[in-house]
């Protein structure tokens, strides 16, 4: 080892006389000398790194990366030709209230068109309603969507079947559909040949020409669709439905939430369940799913509470004593949890049960809180025998503005009077409910009572769900799944004799795929950070960058359990104003500082954002747009000829994301299979003159296509001197803020690492309707011209590589703004290369004016050497798997001392949309309103559901607008629920340039030099390899921890 300070070794004299006695004398003294000197050796010992050899180093390795960045990357030629054009660009502040003003009267104009679609079929179903004669003995034929197309053992087509035209549309997700024809569906529970339903077939075919003309004239529409109330659908366009494993179709459109919004006006609706002795075994376990099945009917704009009452009254949770909470998602499951754990006890006695039911929903009324329109109490009982008038008489009577449903579970029916007596007298309904069988249909009747009030006065109220998942979609391809939102309205029956009983015909409605709402606000006019995002009136998001509402359970994609239920605040989480002026439908702006990352949640930024936002006239959402101050703040744009600009748009090398709207392709069905280049160049030639593109976008792009083409030459000139080329250099990139990517790639597929770099499944790295390419974001906020290096995350690259980017410009005047940028792909093996040969001084280095180790070398046992980036992620170590991993995994006490002198910086970030596995003790943190059993809810519901229907080999979960259920078999442990997590970045502090210091660490100490590496993003250091600090500073990782909250 070499020592900075070494003690001359002289001679030793043998002395003369050896005897026992003296050579004891001698060995004591030596242990007195090496006992009480050894703190001192250990201090005289210490090595000392020079940092003057380190920095030297650090500006050598700097000018050889920025040096083999710039020369394959072609930064310079491409920064010059902006810098051209500087003169001719048009350069202009991003007004963000014009802005988003704009982006929402477009969405308007789009879902006006939705609901006028709506509003035909609605019309177009009363009408043939009313000019259809009822028929008991009427036989028809219809078109059943599980039987077309399907033949006996003889070959003949099944009953209600028959030959069904089916094709793939690009249109409606390549699924094979029926575009001249709808067809039905029925639940195997309902008999697909009742009167009823026979009658309810033929006279809505009439909506089969509505839906067509309705296509016609909004090509963009999706689905449109009739669920009837005697429980068949009528689906638009046609399609073969698929039954489940057991050859059951349980989707019923009556369970769904666009159904049941339509039907019905918001509610307030307490539910009262008996737990007292005489409600045990199965009488209990058909009150629980009666009290689920009730949950399963209440929206968003649905506020609930459950008591159990049997000698005493409790609520079955506490904490919601004596107020209505919201019933969305999170709390709905809530209550089921805590619904599964009632167990009977005692007698029962309902008199105060009504009467803390009554006092909630009337205290709630006179407060203002609750929906503030109807308002229910569900009885669930085996019995009544209290006399009950004293309580209606005082809480309800005369007005009877609660309405009571009753339901007596049980085959006895000693009690039926009573029952039905309460219900009758209190404006509700009656219902017997024997079996779990007959749990679905009994309780879905009180839907038709509430909506009988809408029915009379014929309020045909337009109603928007929150974000759902296209479930036939994710059914069939997973990988394409979308969120969804519908819009629907109810169907009365107009007839004159039938007027005063409000009779319910149904729903219509049609659905909108979010996706195609958000591409109104194109990326281009928003900036590399800047993005768009959509809430509902309870602040919930329907679509948000952030939002990630699938998980994955081992090679499965699945929808969290509260995928549609995500709040504003657990993605913009820096404030909560935001959320409340967006919620009570403001039209504002304001500014925030706020911590983002990239990467997935590894690299985090410092951003100053401007929100902008304003509410959807017509509907219940509310659009919200960022911009990003400075080069966020401003757009410019250039003009070329439509002939120069086309030649450069055809290149071999460029491309265009098809995810952005250049051209809208949706129109005319002629046009679907175009990609966005081919339809922007068969615009620009003439040859689809009618296509409707973005004249400013298609400008944009081809002053970009002008401006980047002579990189073509550029990358083609290196590639051709292959005498020349370094090997590892593998891919050059670059892309602008038009969407615009070229690439050369300088190495074959067969020797290429980075196989899938910039591929159509590298989404990370390319444009999307999302966000701009991770080296684009990150190029953005670096400093133009300087390259920023890093590693992708292991899980995303493939083989050790290394990406070199920086941001090109566009200065007008003292304006400045982000043209594009540009980088190289090569191997890490290149950069180590580079590094382990400057890295080394030779043996005959003049070390006489060097203080400590000369000559130093990196490939010494007694130190290491790293470069990591900005973030604390190692490119180059000694140990070739350090690669790509957090430095404080490695060493956390150099990273403590680094954090501790202010070099590196720790920041908490958070994420509301995580999964975590169960534990017992497992506390959910999804939402900090709820009681803190939210999260075991989830997986207790998924199972006892699954149980649930096993006995009844009936699924409730449908498969349109559903959510599937977790496997009842696995194992808690293994079960994954939404949760909070609370994680750490790091970032490195830039006015430090360099640092050193000496750790101690029990019986050793530890050197280390840190330096900044010039004109990059990276940081070098040198550390001594010979002292083991692991015990007193044990690693430092970057694991998500669960928050968890104490009530």
């Amino acid at each position: 080892m070499n020592r900075w300070s070494r003690g001359n070794t002289g001679n030793v004299r043998k002395p003369e006389r050896s005897g026992p006695h003296h050579r004891g004398r001698l060995m004591m003294m030596l242990l007195w000398i090496i006992l009480f000197s050894s703190p001192c050796l250990m201090v005289e010992g210490q090595m000392k790194i020079p940092p003057e050899t380190v920095q030297q180093w650090a500006i050598s390795f700097s000018k050889d990366i920025a040096a083999l960045s710039a020369r394959y990357s072609g930064a310079k030629l491409l920064q010059k030709k902006y810098k051209d054009v500087e003169s001719v660009v048009k350069m202009e502040e991003v007004d963000g209230e014009e802005l988003v003003k704009t982006f929402a009267e477009e969405m308007e104009e789009m879902l006006g068109r939705k609901m006028k679609s709506v509003k035909r079929l609605a019309e177009a179903a009363e009408d043939a309603d009313l000019y259809h004669e009822y028929n008991a003995t009427l036989e028809f034929d219809y078109y059943n969507s599980l039987l077309i197309n399907m033949v006996d053992e003889d070959g003949n087509s099944l009953p209600l079947g028959g030959d069904f035209a089916l094709e793939k549309n690009e249109h409606f997700n390549k699924l094979p559909v029926n575009t001249q024809l709808s067809n039905i569906q029925v639940p195997t529970n309902v008999y697909n040949k009742d009167t009823d339903i026979l009658n309810g077939a033929y006279m809505s075919e009439a909506l089969n020409d509505v839906f067509i003309d309705n296509f016609k004239k909004d090509p963009t529409l999706t689905w449109q669709y009739f669920g009837s109330s005697t429980g068949f659908f009528r689906l638009y366009p046609g399609i073969q439905w698929i039954p489940d494993e057991n050859g059951v179709v349980t989707f019923d459109c009556r369970n769904r939430n666009w159904y049941i919004q339509a039907a019905t006006s918001p509610k307030d609706v307490v539910i009262v369940v008996d737990v007292s002795g005489s409600m045990k075994g199965l009488r209990l376990t058909i009150a629980k799913h009666t009290i689920n099945t009730i949950l399963d009917t209440l929206g968003e704009n649905d506020f609930v509470n459950i008591i159990a009452y049997s000698d005493y009254v409790r609520y079955v949770e506490p904490c919601f004593k004596g107020t209505l909470v919201q019933a969305d998602l999170d709390n709905r499951e809530h209550f089921k949890l805590l619904v599964d754990g009632l167990h009977v006890k005692g007698e029962g006695k309902v008199k105060k049960a009504m009467k803390e039911s009554f006092k909630i929903l009337n205290e709630a009324a006179a407060l203002g809180q609750g929906s503030l329109c109807n308002q229910a109490i569900m009885l669930i009982t085996d019995g009544a025998m209290e006399d009950f008038q004293e309580v209606f008489e005082k809480f309800n009577w005369p007005e009877r503005r609660v309405r009571v449903f009753t339901y007596l579970i049980g085959r006895e029916m000693t009690f039926a009077d009573n029952t039905k007596w309460i219900a009758c007298n209190n404006k509700g309904y009656y219902t017997h409910i024997s079996t779990l069988a007959d749990v679905q249909e009994n309780v879905m009747e009180y839907l038709h009572v509430l909506s009988r009030p809408m029915v009379i006065n014929h309020d045909h109220d337009i109603i928007w769900t929150e974000a759902y998942m296209d479930s036939v979609l994710f059914n069939t391809q997973a990988q394409s799944l979308l969120l969804m939102t519908s819009v629907a309205m109810p169907v009365f029956s107009k007839k004159e004799e039938t007027l005063s009983h409000g009779i319910l015909l149904g729903v219509v409605g049609t659905d909108v795929a979010l996706r195609e709402l958000m591409k109104m606000a194109p990326r281009y006019k928003l900036g590399v950070h800047g993005y768009a995002y959509l809430i509902t009136n309870n602040g919930y998001i329907l679509s948000h960058p952030d939002l990630r509402p699938l998980y994955k359970e081992g090679k499965k994609l699945k929808p969290k359990p509260n995928y549609n239920s995500v709040d504003l605040s657990e993605v913009e989480w820096e404030d909560t104003e935001l959320r409340t002026a967006m919620v009570k439908g403001e039209n504002g702006a304001m500014s925030l500082d706020v911590r983002t990352s990239v990467d997935k949640g590894t690299r985090v930024m410092f951003l100053k954002n401007d929100y902008f936002y304003t509410v959807i006239n017509e509907t219940p959402f509310s659009l919200g747009i960022v911009l990003t101050r400075g080069h966020g703040e401003f757009i410019f744009f250039g003009n070329v000829s439509v002939e120069e600009g086309l030649h450069d748009l055809q290149a071999p090398d460029l491309t265009i994301p098809d995810e952005w709207t250049y051209c809208e392709l949706d129109i005319d069905p002629g046009h679907r299979k175009l990609d966005q280049l081919q339809a922007v160049v068969r615009f620009l030639t003439g040859k689809e003159p009618e296509l409707e593109c973005d004249m400013q976008l298609i400008q944009q792009t081809l002053f970009d296509a002008v401006v980047t083409a002579p990189m073509e030459a550029y990358w083609t000139a290196l590639m051709l001197n292959s005498s020349g080329m370094d090997e590892g250099v593998e891919t050059a990139f670059l892309g602008t803020r038009s969407g615009l990517m070229r690439f050369q790639r300088y190495t074959g597929i067969e020797k290429r690492l980075a196989k899938s770099f910039l591929t159509a499944s590298d989404k990370e790295n390319m444009f999307t309707l999302d966000h701009f390419p991770v080296w684009y974001r990150r190029a953005a906020e670096n400093p133009a011209g300087q390259f920023l290096y890093y590693m992708p995350r292991k899980e995303t690259r493939a083989g050790r590589i290394v990406i070199a980017t920086t941001a090109i410009t566009v200065t007008v005047g003292k304006r400045t703004a982000i043209a594009g940028a540009i980088g190289v792909q090569m191997t890490l093996e290149l950069m180590e290369s580079r590094f382990w040969a400057i890295a080394a001084q030779p043996n005959d280095t003049d070390c006489s004016n060097v203080e400590g180790i000369c000559p130093l070398r990196c490939d010494s046992i007694d130190i290491e050497c790293y470069v990591i980036d900005n973030n604390g992620f190692v490119l180059i170590s000694k140990q070739r798997n350090d690669a790509g991993t957090f430095f404080g995994e490695i060493d956390g006490s150099v990273m403590t001392t680094l954090i501790r002198m202010g070099m590196f910086k720790r920041v908490s970030l958070f994420d509301y949309q995580a999964m975590c596995k169960m534990s017992s003790h497992s506390v959910s943190s999804a939402r900090p309103l709820l009681s803190p059993f939210y999260g075991l809810a989830s997986a207790l519901k998924w199972f006892l559901s699954n149980f649930l229907l096993f006995l009844l080999e009936f699924n409730i979960c449908g498969l349109w607008h559903t959510e599937p259920f977790a496997d009842a078999h696995k194992k808690k442990g293994d079960i994954l629920q939404p949760c909070d997590t609370e994680y750490p970045s790091f970032v490195y502090e830039p006015s430090v340039k360099e640092t050193n210091s000496i750790i101690k660490c029990g019986r050793c100490q530890k050197m280390f030099v840190v330096q900044q590496i010039p004109n990059s993003n990276l940081l070098m250091l040198v550390v001594q390899a010979d002292c083991d600090c692991s015990r007193q500073h044990p690693p430092i990782n970057m694991n998500p921890k669960e928050v968890r909250y104490i009530l």
